[in-house]
């Protein structure tokens, strides 16, 4: 984010008291419970998947030092003790996808983590090198969810992705795509491709998606993990200075952050979201958005209307 972003969601965070800060209060009776967030089905398999994870674009994209490394294990902490566990990377992140890595294995949490990285590069020899240098940087002979990143040579990598999904390598294979121009695309694709995971922008004033991409991940059996859910920062410099209305009481919205989040997960649709961040209040306050009661479809449009005015 941007600094007026931060800002504002730094005032925004101030004014929802413990309901944003529930978690560290270890009197709370939210805290005493071991408070866990909601969880939604993975269609091709069953599994129960947490609704709020945590991105790494940028965020993760860092050196290691004494600072860095304690600010991203406590945003790690936070999400796994609330009952978070997926974390989505990519080697196009930069530095990302290794700190990643290194922080879970220092941490000894791999095997409560859903790591969810890609493969971004042309060529079925250089894929499988790619994908190889993700199973080591995360120290592991298997990885939950490997995509095709914003579709670059997306047959070739997606016969090798289901070839070692058959071979127990990968759980899940999926593809992503970080602009809506791609959305037929890839509903053309999910029509004939049998895929587990499709990884999308999705907001509350971005919701392009509705129209072909989420009745057809409902009718294929396919999660949808979706990103960029604050607009980039963007969102919290739209509604800086308002006040969070009061209804939004009615499903259990303490901050704009939440309201963002919540308004994605109430379509029933969505899976996951993975907000990324690198600050522990943040990752507070967005996994509150996966507790609780969630918007249905016409406070869901109420939601939007109220955003689209300011």
């Amino acid at each position: 984010m941007k600094e007026d972003a931060k800002i504002s969601r730094k005032i925004f965070l101030q004014g929802v008291g413990a309901a944003g800060l529930v978690l560290s209060v270890p009197g709370s009776a939210l805290a005493a419970a071991s408070a866990r967030m909601g969880t939604r089905t993975i269609p091709s398999s069953g599994e129960r998947m947490p609704m709020v994870g945590v991105g790494t674009a940028r965020v993760f994209n860092v050196s290691l030092n004494q600072e860095t490394r304690a600010r991203l294990t406590e945003v790690l902490r936070i999400m796994l003790k609330a009952g978070g566990r997926i974390l989505d990377t990519s080697p196009m992140y930069g530095a990302a996808e290794p700190v990643s890595g290194k922080l879970i294995a220092e941490m000894g949490v791999r095997d409560n983590m859903f790591i969810a990285t890609k493969v971004w590069i042309r060529g079925r020899e250089e894929g499988i090198a790619q994908m190889n240098n993700s199973l080591g940087r995360f120290r592991a002979k298997r990885i939950e969810l490997m995509q095709v990143h914003n579709l670059v040579d997306w047959r070739t990598q997606l016969k090798t992705c289901r070839e070692w999904k058959e071979k127990g390598v990968f759980k899940y294979i999926g593809l992503t795509h970080y602009t809506p121009s791609a959305f037929d695309e890839l509903a053309a694709i999910i029509r004939t491709e049998p895929i587990d995971f499709l990884q999308i922008p999705y907001s509350i004033v971005n919701r392009q998606a509705e129209r072909v991409l989420f009745p057809l991940v409902q009718e294929r059996k396919v999660a949808l993990i979706t990103h960029r859910n604050f607009e980039v920062g963007r969102l919290f410099r739209r509604v800086r200075g308002a006040k969070l209305p009061g209804w939004a009481a009615e499903f259990d919205c303490a901050s704009w952050g939440q309201f963002f989040l919540k308004f994605v997960l109430g379509h029933p649709a969505s899976t996951c979201v993975i907000p990324g961040t690198s600050k522990a209040r943040h990752m507070r306050d967005n996994i509150q958005a996966g507790m609780g009661r969630l918007p249905d479809a016409k406070q869901r449009e109420r939601m939007a209307r109220i955003v689209s005015e300011l």
